[in-house]
């Protein structure tokens, strides 16, 4: 079966410690690989697990006030425990999230291979801020290999995502969708936790999210909600001029923008937005796009008129 196509799945979480805000196991029941959340302060609890000297991928992960993403740095080692306590140097991050296999098969060539394409995944999706300097090795990988590799990874994705991180989910959509007011079916996720079992039930039937316009004064912008918030998508123009009652983050936000060409401009009186991006709040997205305080919730309107308001709250 292909993976990419949505189906039901079982992922089981189990709480080695019985502390939800501790340690967590994650794995997908019917595939080989399990993913560790694991908070830093309990990081002395996964040193002492079997599974800290095996090979394995791993996820570092923090937050910063002087930028809206989370931090991320991707690495693969031979020995999760030694190499994560040299990362003890690094001051930026929270948690770690390491990958392994539950019948230790997985391969330092399974790793390298993993962390390339964790990393040049990471970047082109652009939800977090990446820490490594460079995009890791890409080892010679037989076709057999790079399938098992690929089987991995898809895995490694739903698990992520399960746990709160969609490190790899990529915040476009496609472009008849984006051209057009039909809906589509998409890859999505729900989650059901059963206490009792520790399991997670994910249903795939979500369709993909309706677009949203804000074409007030002289703007011409789109995108959509959706979990993570609203993301407003490339191509929008937005109000170059801004006003008192702006909110401090999207006027830093554009300044971050423009410093990165990001934001260009395109004529007199408006700047193209060249990258998707990801707003906590629609009010967020509209106050980015309008230069000004707006109410997301009313502004943002489907093709047929109805506010983000109307069909979501």
């Amino acid at each position: 079966m292909n993976p990419l196509i949505p189906s039901a799945k079982t992922i089981q979480i189990y709480l080695p410690k019985g502390n939800p805000r501790g340690l967590r196991l994650a794995e997908m029941t019917t595939r080989t690989v399990r993913l560790i959340e694991i908070p830093r302060i309990h990081i002395d609890d996964f040193f002492a697990m079997p599974e800290a000297n095996q090979v394995g991928l791993y996820f570092l992960i923090g937050d910063t006030d002087s930028i809206d993403k989370p931090l991320l740095y991707i690495g693969q080692t031979g020995d999760l425990k030694r190499r994560l306590n040299q990362h003890h140097e690094k001051d930026f991050w929270t948690r770690a999230f390491v990958m392994l296999s539950t019948n230790n098969s997985m391969t330092q060539t399974h790793a390298l291979y993993m962390e390339h394409k964790a990393i040049a995944t990471a970047i082109e999706v652009g939800r977090y801020e990446i820490k490594n300097g460079n995009t890791g090795n890409r080892p010679h990988t037989p076709d057999p290999l790079k399938a098992d590799c690929e089987e991995l990874f898809y895995t490694l994705d739903v698990l992520l995502s399960t746990l709160g991180q969609p490190i790899f989910e990529s915040l476009s959509i496609n472009n008849k969708s984006a051209n057009s007011n039909e809906i589509s079916p998409i890859i999505d996720t729900k989650n059901t936790i059963c206490i009792g079992t520790n399991l997670t039930q994910i249903s795939s039937t979500q369709l993909e999210p309706t677009l949203f316009y804000c074409k007030t004064h002289g703007t011409s912008a789109k995108g959509y909600y959706d979990d993570d918030g609203f993301v407003v998508l490339s191509g929008s123009l937005i109000n170059k001029r801004t006003t008192a009652s702006a909110s401090s983050w999207a006027i830093n936000k554009r300044k971050e923008m423009l410093s990165a060409n990001e934001l260009i401009e395109y004529d007199s009186e408006l700047y193209e937005l060249i990258e998707n991006l990801l707003c906590k709040t629609p009010s967020g997205g509209s106050d980015f796009v309008l230069g000004s305080s707006s109410n997301g919730w009313k502004i943002w309107k489907n093709q047929a008129g109805q506010t983000l308001d109307s069909i979501y709250r």
